[in-house]
């Protein structure tokens, strides 16, 4: 009897163990509710990280003749960098939930600026500043057709 009432404890053990893992879980956490507006998350994240992207690679002509500048040291690449997975992430946040604001070209322009997220995120990988001054092109048209089709 102590054998069978012993063996019926360790398994009630078991099992409330398991459960208790299983509420801490990810996958038996509360559903993702998104928080902050399109407009929010534009002028919180997209922005500023696009902006980090755009300045960080460039060419300029002055009386002295031709200045250019990228990143050179490994944290001026790892802040660029960091902006671009921002870039990249900002795009799954404005397709989630209530901010899609339509499944066709919407989707579309943020998967377009996603992508040129991904080609800078590459481009500092590589530590090649050409290719990170060309990532700035689809990131701008992006930006660009999203806002006159939605007029921010």
């Amino acid at each position: 009897a102590f054998f069978i009432s012993g063996l019926g404890l360790v398994i009630a053990g078991a099992r409330d163990a398991r459960l208790a893992r299983v509420a801490k879980s990810p996958a038996g956490a509360s559903a993702i509710a998104p928080v902050a507006s399109v407009k929010q998350i534009m002028q919180g994240i997209v922005g500023p990280a696009a902006t980090i992207i755009y300045k960080s690679v460039g060419t300029t002509m002055t009386t002295s003749g031709e200045e250019t500048w990228a990143p050179k040291t490994p944290e001026e690449w790892e802040a660029v960098g960091n902006s671009a997975a921002a870039l990249i992430e900002s795009g799954n946040l404005i397709m989630m939930g209530s901010r899609i604001v339509d499944s066709g070209d919407w989707v579309k322009m943020s998967r377009a600026m996603m992508d040129g997220g991904k080609d800078a995120l590459k481009a500092v990988e590589a530590k090649n500043a050409e290719a990170l001054f060309a990532s700035g092109e689809p990131i701008n048209v992006s930006c660009d057709s999203c806002h006159e089709k939605y007029k921010r």
